[in-house]
């Protein structure tokens, strides 16, 4: 095992800069002021919450992961945003409906207020339900991007900030691959020069987020990052990057079941998830090509994880329906319905069904905070690039080409904390066990 890096102080401001000033966004800013003031727990947040097994059993060394490792506190961080609508965080979070307005909004509505989203690069042809008019002028792509850094800098400026970290809350963007545009950093840039539209929003503020030396992370399933242009430029400049599209709702639920079926042996025909959401995720994903950019993201779990190829008897003939209905009465409070039909012993069948009735916002925002703290402590270590340790939090794990993603929450798990057990120069745990026994 080579040596962990040293990782510089975690003290200063950080900037934690979120395009896209919605739901998920205004769920974590508010959350993170509400849990500052006391007023609220970090419920779902691994940094703030979780312990992690140090040694052996018999040590009983558990300690919280912020104590283990030298994380940026909550008073330390300040929230900036992009947004094509210009309502302010609280406006924002009343019109998303998924905080109650008078326990958790009204007693930080300064706070909320304060929080005003920068004029945003967004363009239609990428995002066709939405429009607004808090958006960017600049003429090329290039200048736009360049527009994106100085909006970084300045608020860095203005806030004091020693660091700042990016993670992309906005909306899902059209299905599209990865073309010639994309393949190096040289092509990508003169792409912007051009204007060329195969230069999404999101590669733009990814672009500008590496070239500032941000940390960048995608919440949404569109293609951003994940290009060999920006991958590579992550690398060479120390930057980490991560991905893509936070795992809530039903993949989560996949990839708590999918792993424990397979882990028995039993095996699975058909697998059918119905969602019903209404906010704006959902008006965004009614588009055709929007869902199809989600639809991809989804369906690659079950591939993945039960390995069809490897157990063709199994899984070889899963039948996997993945639909998204946008439904507005529902607001933010998403159904996610599965039905599973599964077999076991000499091919009998049995049936699952999972109606989860959650809400994504509230699953997301803690995923935006551990992203931002752990982001920040991969660029304090020295760990440029791809960062696969945090494909706990993602449907789509990004991985480089030709590595296929990890995709059992378990196993990411493992990978996670053994990444941080690593980091603060403690042993691995294998879970062997024989050293009790000897």
């Amino acid at each position: 095992m080579d040596q962990p890096p040293r990782i510089s102080s975690s003290g200063g401001r950080v900037g934690v800069l979120l395009p896209g000033l919605g739901a998920v966004a205004t769920t974590v800013v508010a959350g993170v002021e509400a849990v500052r003031r006391g007023l609220a727990q970090p419920f779902g947040s691994l940094t703030q919450m979780n312990t992690i097994r140090l040694g052996k059993r018999t040590e009983a060394r558990a300690p919280l992961i912020k104590d283990l490792i030298d994380l940026a506190g909550l008073d330390q961080l300040v929230f900036g945003a992009w947004d094509p609508i210009p309502d302010d965080a609280y406006d924002s979070a009343v019109n998303a409906g998924v905080l109650d307005r008078t326990q958790h909004l009204d007693p930080i509505r300064d706070f909320l207020k304060s929080v005003k989203p920068m004029p945003a690069v967004f363009d239609t042809a990428y995002v066709k339900r939405l429009d607004g008019p808090n958006r960017k002028r600049e003429g090329s792509r290039m200048e736009l991007a360049e527009a994106v850094r100085e909006d970084i800098r300045r608020f860095k400026s203005e806030h004091g900030c020693s660091r700042a970290v990016m993670i992309w809350c906005g909306s899902t963007e059209v299905f599209q691959r990865s073309g010639s545009a994309h393949a190096t950093p040289e092509a990508f840039e003169q792409a912007m020069r051009d204007d060329d539209p195969a230069i999404a929003p999101s590669m733009i503020y990814a672009w500008a987020a590496i070239m500032e030396g941000v940390p960048y992370a995608n919440g949404a399933p569109n293609l951003s990052a994940d290009v060999p242009a920006l991958e590579a430029l992550a690398q060479d400049r120390g930057v980490p990057v991560a991905g893509k599209d936070f795992k809530t709702g039903q993949t989560l639920m996949k990839t708590i079941l999918a792993p424990g079926l397979k882990a028995r042996m039993l095996g699975v025909s058909g697998w059918f998830s119905t969602n019903i959401l209404g906010n704006r995720d959902g008006e965004v994903l009614d588009d055709p090509e929007s869902f199809k950019t989600k639809e991809e993201s989804k369906l690659g779990v079950l591939e993945y994880i039960l390995q069809p190829r490897m157990y063709p008897e199994l899984y070889g003939r899963l039948y996997h329906k993945v639909r998204i209905n946008y439904y507005p009465p529902r607001g933010d409070d998403k159904e996610g319905w599965d039905n599973l039909d599964i077999f076991g012993w000499l091919g009998y069948p049995m049936q699952i069904k999972v109606d989860f009735l959650c809400r994504d916002s509230i699953l997301a925002a803690p995923i935006v905070l551990d992203l931002a703290l752990f982001l920040d402590l991969a660029a304090r270590s020295g760990m440029g690039g791809i960062q696969e340790w945090l494909s706990f939090y993602f449907k789509s794990p990004h991985t480089p080409e030709g590595l296929y993603p990890e995709h059992d929450l378990f196993i990411q798990h493992k990978k996670l904390k053994n990444t941080l057990r690593w980091l603060a120069g403690e042993d691995q745990i294998t879970h062997l066990g024989r050293e009790y026994y000897e």
